[in-house]
């Protein structure tokens, strides 16, 4: 079984898909990961952010990987040909590098490969991001769209950020929120958009733990 689970950034995909595998059984595919995985690589490598072929080569020649403690459904360590970029692809510069990646056409269908190779690897997989019920896996038994206001997401992101370290102001998350999410909605290459088969959450106000019941019920519904 294949359960997608797409949104906008900071709407509680992550948790809430991890949550979800851990009580479930399920493998878990951080799809976002795999993207920032590759805009790191290409900042790494001195590849411009707007060079559409060299981006589109280096996501057909670059591999990332998981590394898993045994019995966990979740990484423990995000690889880029081996390499740990597990910190790296949190920070500031791959928030702002991920976007122009991610919406080279030629990068998705690399990366979509590669996602699809790595589910069906397993027999049930809890997948996240942007395009997962719609173009990765558009026959997944459960669809799930989260969103959350803005305000919200913001509040969200900025709590994760002073954990991580990197300390920012709300109203500046926010910003960056906004322009992401313009950003993904209106590219060209697999927007950000809720599959019509998809069921949609808004998680303002709502619990974790009240997010991942109404998703569990749906798969067990399913099942």
């Amino acid at each position: 079984m294949i359960v997608a689970i797409d949104g906008p950034a900071a709407s509680g995909k992550s948790t809430v898909a991890k949550l979800l595998a851990f009580r479930l059984g399920m493998a878990y595919l951080d799809t976002g990961a795999m993207y920032r995985a590759l805009a790191v690589e290409a900042l790494e490598q001195g590849v411009h952010l707007s060079d559409a072929d060299a981006l589109t080569a280096l996501a057909h020649r670059v591999a990332v990987s998981f590394e898993h403690e045994a019995g966990s459904p979740l990484p423990t360590k995000v690889l880029v040909d081996g390499r740990d970029v597990t910190r790296a692809i949190r920070m500031p510069e791959a928030d702002s590098a991920v976007s122009p990646v991610s919406a080279v056409a030629g990068v998705r269908e690399a990366m979509v490969e590669q996602q699809r190779r790595i589910a069906t690897e397993c027999a049930h997989t809890v997948l996240e991001g942007r395009d997962i019920g719609t173009v990765v896996f558009p026959n997944a038994e459960v669809k799930v769209f989260l969103t959350a206001s803005t305000e919200e997401r913001a509040r969200r992101r900025t709590i994760d950020m002073i954990d991580r370290g990197v300390p920012m102001a709300q109203a500046d998350v926010q910003a960056r929120l906004e322009s992401r999410d313009l950003y993904d909605s209106t590219r060209e290459a697999s927007p950000l958009t809720c599959a019509e088969d998809a069921f949609a959450i808004d998680t303002t106000g709502m619990t974790i733990d009240e997010v991942v019941d109404a998703i569990s019920g749906l798969v067990e519904a399913r099942r």
